[in-house]
């Protein structure tokens, strides 16, 4: 199947039926599960790469002659101008691949020194929104974001690197919330997923409506959960606080690399201690790894060293039951090995890491007192949360991926 959709691009190429290549590049991506295709020009040629489970693959080359003709078509597609070629343009399209499959396209286009490179972000409409379990939040993260969901008020923040799944989480979260008795708002940029039963609404920064005016305008709206897309400013983190404390449940983003660190980050952009502890509620960081491929993966050597680390890590997880004994004392790993069913990449999917930090009151105490980070992580560590190695190990013992996957996006314990 891979194989004819790679003969029917080359030969699209090699007739220089620009149309078609376009679009069979599109419908290559989607069945590779790509997230993201790049086209971009070299000296000599022109390679189109996709973005599969996180890593770029190099997919093909084409000619330069044919450049102009491949941007000219992508920018009719998405409503961008044509002749404008020194300044960066974003736009975005609906696709109907030839199997009948939809999707939305965010492009974006970049002038480089070769001509422009252009980036096609892909999200599939047929693509059903998972739930908490399947995305990967087990143990006593899933039962402490179960409890959170059921606040009536309070702020639910989701943190992580860009790409890390957080809008996923999001939407996920708010799937579970979507009833008819609830009005549910979201504030974004731009719209990822459109889904029914949600008012969302999209910003413009050319026109000032940002996330600031777009909560103050949603606390009007008469909702009962409010989505931000994201917590920019202090202006935006102040309304949200106003939200949460005037009895709507909240959520959001920030780019931070770990739960706690979120908090730093709000008191660094002004937010007073008492104000975090009487809204926050939930604090989840997240990290997306690759799964290893079930029908190629083997039994691992792990050296003692990277052992010794494990073991401390996993020496301090306090949280009941996250993982079966037997496979702690075990301690065997996998690698990816690559066969035909994962294109000899070894990996197949991704699944999430995720840390969850549930606010009780001895961790609003420390907060309150202005308590260093270390301090706050072992009342946390205390109280059950998993950090983002501790559950990339338990995934790896459980042959879902790999030591090197979990280490290639959770910072190693000191």
């Amino acid at each position: 199947m891979n194989e004819d959709k790679q003969k029917q691009l080359e030969d699209s190429i090699l007739s220089a039926n620009i149309p078609q290549m376009v679009l069979v590049a599109i419908s290559y991506a989607l069945d590779l599960r790509s997230s993201d295709i790049h086209i971009e020009p070299e000296q000599h040629y022109v390679r189109i790469r996709y973005r599969v489970d996180g890593v770029l693959r190099k997919i093909v080359e084409y000619p330069t002659n044919l450049h102009p003709a491949v941007v000219s078509r992508i920018k009719i597609m998405s409503n961008l101008k044509i002749d404008e070629q020194r300044l960066p343009q974003d736009g975005r399209a609906d696709v109907t691949t030839k199997e009948g499959r939809q999707m939305d396209l965010r492009v974006s286009t970049l002038p480089t020194v070769n001509g422009e490179k252009i980036v096609m972000r892909i999200q599939d409409k047929s693509r059903k929104i998972p739930d908490l379990m399947e995305l990967g939040i087990t143990g006593m993260s899933l039962k402490n974001l179960e409890l959170a969901l059921k606040s009536p008020n309070g702020i639910i923040i989701n943190t992580g690197p860009t790409g890390s799944g957080k809008t996923t989480t999001l939407y996920s979260c708010l799937t579970k919330l979507n009833t008819v008795e609830v009005n549910i708002l979201t504030i974004e940029d731009p719209v990822e997923i459109q889904l029914d039963g949600l008012n969302q609404s999209q910003v413009h920064h050319d026109i000032d409506y940002d996330f600031a005016s777009g909560m103050r305008t949603a606390l009007r709206q008469d909702p009962n959960i409010i989505m931000v897309g994201e917590i920019r400013d202090k202006e935006t983190a102040n309304t949200a606080i106003e939200a949460s404390l005037t009895g709507h449940l909240v959520f959001s983003t920030l780019h931070t690399n770990s739960a706690i660190e979120s908090i730093t980050r709000l008191i660094n952009m002004g937010i007073e201690p008492y104000l975090l502890n009487s809204t926050i509620e939930l604090i989840i960081a997240q990290r997306l790894v690759r799964r290893v491929c079930e029908k190629c993966k083997k039994p691992a050597t792990t050296s003692p060293e990277l052992l010794e680390l494990v073991k401390k890590a996993m020496s301090r997880l306090k949280a009941e039951g996250e993982i079966d004994p037997a496979l702690l004392t075990g301690m065997q790993f996998y690698e990816a090995v690559g066969c035909a069913e994962c294109n000899n990449v070894g990996y197949v999917g991704r699944v999430g890491l995720y840390e969850v930090f549930r606010m009780n009151n001895e961790l609003r105490r420390l907060i309150g007192s202005s308590a260093n980070m270390l301090d706050i992580e072992e009342a946390a560590l205390k109280n059950g949360m998993v950090t983002l190695e501790q559950a990339g190990i338990v995934k790896a013992l459980q042959g879902m991926t790999t030591l090197d996957e979990v280490y290639r996006v959770a910072r190693k314990s000191d």
